[in-house]
């Protein structure tokens, strides 16, 4: 889906509003991906993602969040990308504008004759060591806000704004402030000066322009838990404001409508809606009829298995056994897990799933935690060892849990 969406792009444009995207009903246990594979796709993609469960909305007229404020909370994450981006795009240039303007302050300090320019050599002697840090400590004096500027109440407590309400609000604020001379470090010049010349290439109203743009053209929305508003054909007894009403709400959305924002009207024709539920006490066929059509295609996601959880473990780049391995390394201990320790993380997660409830891949986090909560909680008397965890000290960290699950078998 995500590499349409890209193909789309380079279709002319006459042709490219045709086509809109095949939105997608993903039907799966409880922890099995769901949500981790949306959220990738809208990486990968670089597109604006919104999350959203279904429950938190109620048919319009009843208490309970609007379903167009899916699409405000997306145009708000898709202004912070597009800053994101801009950012990323302008990093150089504003890294070299704050070294050009440090430099013309600093060398404009030295004494030299008067109308002669200071000697190119010269510049780039202080470039050289500017750049290698050996002038961080070095006082010089700058235009720089007075500091003195405080933020509105309704910022400070949080309000009701979004996301990006704040940082609007934000951005006025700064450029209103007042500018004194200050003598201050160049380490602590640096990133003032950074933010005061990034805010230059950061013209709010083109950004905002784009990530509308962006948001209609690549933006991803989440629902989860569709299926608790969807109610079985078999004890359905009438009207219900908690389902059958959210999901008429949910229909112009999904299948296209303009949604007013406070940045101008959003169209939803092209954004990808992503719906996934577990569907234990109902089928995909009891939700309407309409949002049946408008979730062309269905993925079914199985329940990990122990095979699954080991490749959880270790296939991802940053996975749980290296992330416990670097949080341990700040403290000088080198945490090494033996490969049939983490075999046994993987049989452990399946058993005590498979016995309790059934929580997927986040039972590892739980598995992980026990495992290495006791060097954790020493790690400052042991600094400078080697941790090895094998498959025995597994076993006796989730004794308890394990107990747990073999009493569970006998449990009318």
């Amino acid at each position: 889906m995500t590499r349409n969406r890209w193909r789309r792009h380079r279709i002319p444009a006459a042709l490219r509003t045709e086509i809109v995207p095949k939105n997608i009903l993903m039907i799966g246990p409880t922890g099995c991906g769901k949500t981790e594979i949306a959220r990738r796709l809208a990486k990968l993609a670089y597109a604006p993602f919104v999350k959203v469960e279904a429950t938190k909305f109620t048919e319009v007229g009843f208490h309970g969040r609007d379903v167009d404020q899916i699409i405000r909370d997306l145009v708000d994450n898709a202004i912070l990308l597009q800053r994101q981006k801009v950012r990323a795009r302008v990093v150089k240039v504003v890294e070299r504008n704050v070294e050009n303007r440090i430099l013309d302050v600093l060398i404009g300090e030295q004494p030299t004759v008067e109308g002669d320019a200071p000697p190119t050599d010269t510049m780039e002697i202080f470039r050289k060591l500017y750049r290698e840090g050996a002038m961080d400590d070095r006082k010089i004096r700058l235009d720089i806000p007075d500091g003195r500027v405080r933020l509105p109440v309704d910022i400070v407590s949080g309000g009701s704004y979004a996301v990006n309400e704040l940082i609007y609000r934000m951005e006025k604020v700064f450029k209103s402030q007042k500018m004194e001379r200050r003598e201050i470090t160049i380490g602590e010049a640096r990133p003032l000066l950074t933010e005061t010349e990034m805010e230059k290439h950061l013209n709010s109203d083109q950004i905002t322009k784009d990530a509308i743009e962006l948001a209609e053209s690549d933006g991803i929305v989440f629902i989860d838990e569709i299926d608790k508003i969807v109610t079985s054909h078999d004890s359905r007894h009438g009207a219900d404001a908690s389902s059958e009403g959210v999901q008429r709400d949910l229909l112009p959305i999904i299948e296209g409508s303009t949604v007013s924002t406070k940045y101008g009207n959003v169209n939803t024709d092209h954004i990808l809606f992503i719906c996934s539920g577990a569907f234990h006490s109902c089928k995909p066929s009891d939700m309407l009829a309409e949002l049946q059509g408008r979730l062309p295609i269905r993925v079914e996601l199985k329940g990990l298995t122990r095979e699954d959880l080991y490749r959880i473990l270790t296939e991802p780049e940053t996975n749980m056994i290296k992330q416990q391995q670097l949080l341990m390394k700040t403290e000088n201990i080198d945490l090494v897990f033996t490969d049939d320790a983490i075999d046994e993380l993987a049989a452990v997660a399946a058993e005590v799933n498979r016995y309790l409830d059934n929580i997927g891949a986040r039972r590892l986090h739980t598995v992980i935690e026990r495992v290495v909560e006791e060097i954790s909680f020493h790690a400052p008397e042991r600094t400078g060892q080697t941790y090895t965890i094998d498959k025995q000290k597994v076993r006796n960290s989730m004794g308890d849990l394990l107990h747990k699950t073999d009493l569970s078998k006998f449990v009318l």
